[in-house]
């Protein structure tokens, strides 16, 4: 399956929270099935997330593209650096990366 069709099924029929700050809040309360970090992302916000990710037990995905790219997969007019998929929806994408 193709990572790109399964964030944007995930962002469109499930629940995703986009951003870094919000991503990392959200991995501190061990909420989230995946995690997924742009190739592009700041080292200290890719630190974060893999440490946080780490303790909450939840997978991170690096994403092969930049956050534009991921920004205009999640159909966003603005940089994506990180998102977490709470929900997939109708997306396979957590059988997918895992």
């Amino acid at each position: 399956m193709d990572i790109d069709r399964g964030i944007r099924v995930a962002v469109d029929t499930g629940d995703v929270t986009l951003g870094s700050e919000k991503s990392i809040q959200y991995l501190k309360l061990g909420k989230g099935k995946l995690v997924v970090v742009a190739s592009n992302a700041p080292d200290e916000i890719l630190e974060d997330v893999e440490y946080y990710a780490k303790l909450s037990e939840i997978p991170v995905h690096l994403y092969d593209g930049s956050s534009v790219d991921l920004g205009s997969v999640c159909g966003k007019p603005f940089t994506v650096a990180t998102l977490i998929i709470n929900d997939p929806g109708d997306s396979t994408i957590l059988d997918a990366v895992e």
